[in-house]
């Protein structure tokens, strides 16, 4: 229905629009009659008919030729005013949507020449005919002028704005995919850092049962062999959640029932066993009326967590800690500490070049949170971080 109409009025390019074309026509020759009764003097009337059929019939190419088109358009104005006819808007219909047309379609260079070629044309053609008006140059030469002016300033304007369209689009199209690249960035990151997490819990977790079966293979086969059945538990659980991180890489169109739900403080009892599996041992506090987290801070804390009880399992000597957590109406503490534990020749500084510490800074301080890591005045080492829970994007957990 659209492109139908605008086949008919001619506003597509190249089509066969009659609409527009006839309806100046009838306004032009609406001119003629109208500055023959101001005037009062009898003019031609077929010349100026004909004049105006030709004008407006070149109208209808205005969008592929538009400068051809102002040029046929200017010479019939111009022979109008110089048939003695007052060169008004009714008259200059034709050259005006040519001129717009021009305006709006070209360059600014051309738009210059176009309009300073169809003004000296108006000014001419003022000063030539109508020999009664001569002595009003307002009427005659600088209405007419000023109406090529105007239109032509229209359709700059009007062009200006499609192009300052076009490039905000453009930019906005740019900044749309910079965010896309900053996002994809952030996702990879934050992957990495749960990969991180993941390894290294379980491989210290590992290595702790490796070394204490080791240990006790001659004292006690018996309890060796049932630390390497936790071992093996160990490592299997290390290659789901890896699996289970890497599955986050999918493509929204692969699907896996086998990939879980991100860990919470749901899961803290399971941890505490696994960790008591490896030889390390942890006891838990809870103050407070524990209450639902949203899954991201469930998985900020129960990393947190995860990575502290990693470094106490790697450098606490005896392997001991302490868990405590702390809910109040805005915040969620977390505290796992040893404080009688002395740490061997790499005690977890956060000056140190690994990243576990880096890690969950990083993860506190994403969630709005603070957090602090350093030896305790026993001689051990605690990890301190307190969360909020009152964030405006909080939702229960399901």
């Amino acid at each position: 229905m659209r492109t139908t109409w605008r086949r008919w009025t001619g506003s597509e390019p190249g089509a066969s629009g009659i609409v527009v074309p006839a309806a100046l026509f009838l306004v032009t020759t609406a001119g003629c009659f109208v500055t023959g009764w101001l005037i009062s003097e009898s003019l031609p009337l077929r010349p100026a008919v004909l004049l105006s059929f030709v004008a407006c019939a070149a109208v209808r190419w205005r969008h592929r030729h538009a400068s051809a088109v102002l040029a046929v358009t200017t010479l019939c104005t111009v022979g109008l005013g110089a048939l003695g006819y007052l060169l008004t808007p009714l008259l200059m219909g034709p050259l005006l949507t040519a001129q717009y047309s021009v305006s709006l379609h070209t360059d600014r260079r051309t738009t210059r020449i176009s309009v300073s070629a169809a003004t000296v044309g108006m000014v001419l053609a003022g000063l030539w005919g109508t020999p009664s008006l001569r002595h009003s140059l307002i009427i005659a030469v600088v209405n007419p002028a000023g109406w090529v002016l105007l239109t032509a300033a229209f359709g700059s304007y009007v062009r200006v704005r499609r192009e300052y369209a076009v490039a905000r689009a453009e930019h906005i199209e740019r900044e749309r995919e910079e965010l896309a690249r900053h996002r994809v960035v952030q996702e990879r990151m934050r992957i990495a850092r749960e990969l991180h997490d993941v390894v290294a819990h379980h491989l210290a977790l590992a290595n702790a049962q490796a070394t204490t079966a080791a240990h006790l293979a001659q004292s006690n086969p018996a309890q060796a062999i049932d630390m390497l059945g936790h071992l093996s538990g160990t490592t299997g659980e290390a290659l789901r959640e890896m699996k289970r991180t890497v599955g986050l890489l999918r493509q929204d169109t692969d699907t896996s029932d086998e990939l879980a739900p991100a860990p919470g403080l749901e899961q803290l009892p399971d941890l505490i066993a696994t960790c008591s599996e490896a030889g390390l041992d942890v006891s838990v506090e809870v103050k407070g009326r524990p209450r639902p987290l949203n899954p991201g801070l469930g998985l900020t804390a129960y990393r947190i967590i995860q990575e502290a009880l990693t470094n106490a399992t790697k450098y606490a000597a005896p392997p001991a800690a302490r868990v405590r957590l702390v809910y109040t109406s805005s915040d969620l503490t977390l505290l796992v500490a040893n404080d009688t534990a002395q740490y061997g020749d790499a005690p977890p500084r956060t000056s140190q070049r690994g990243f576990g510490l880096v890690g969950m800074r990083e993860r506190a301080l994403a969630a709005g949170g603070t957090f602090r890591a350093g030896h305790s005045g026993q001689g051990g080492f605690e990890v301190f971080c307190s969360l909020p829970l009152n964030n405006d994007d909080e939702r229960p957990a399901p």
